[in-house]
């Protein structure tokens, strides 16, 4: 199965806790292919540079082991997932979350996540 990772699950993979049972199971399980989108570590870096996120000096390091020791596939941002974010319903307007569930529909993946506004989408989910 595929999975893309919602920001706070990557950043909840990186401590080991946070993460559901289920969640833990999906990221866990080497059949299943895991994805980390450039719009997480756009998020990432955008939180950094306003002070809304505090990380270690060397996240980028820290960001890269993570990606290679689990074999996180890089999901970069395509002119179809833009166009996707036109056909979303209203629900929520955090701009990173409407474009990771116009990815994980694009693409035909789960997202991982447990925020519910994400969940009220008709995008596969699992927490």
């Amino acid at each position: 199965m595929k999975f893309l990772l919602d920001t706070h699950a990557f950043l909840w993979s990186l401590t080991g806790t946070g993460l559901s049972e289920p969640a833990r199971h999906a990221f866990l399980d080497t059949e299943n292919t895991l994805y980390l989108s450039a719009v997480s570590y756009w998020e990432v870096c955008i939180k950094i540079s306003i002070g809304k996120l505090v990380l270690a000096v060397n996240w980028p390091e820290v960001f890269d082991a993570e990606i290679a020791a689990n074999g996180i596939q890089w999901l970069p941002v395509e002119k179809n997932h833009c166009r996707k974010i036109g056909e979303l319903p209203a629900i929520h307007q955090d701009p990173f979350d409407r474009l990771l569930i116009a990815q994980a529909l694009c693409e035909n993946m789960t997202l991982l996540t447990a925020d519910a506004h994400i969940q009220a989408y008709t995008v596969a989910t699992l927490w």
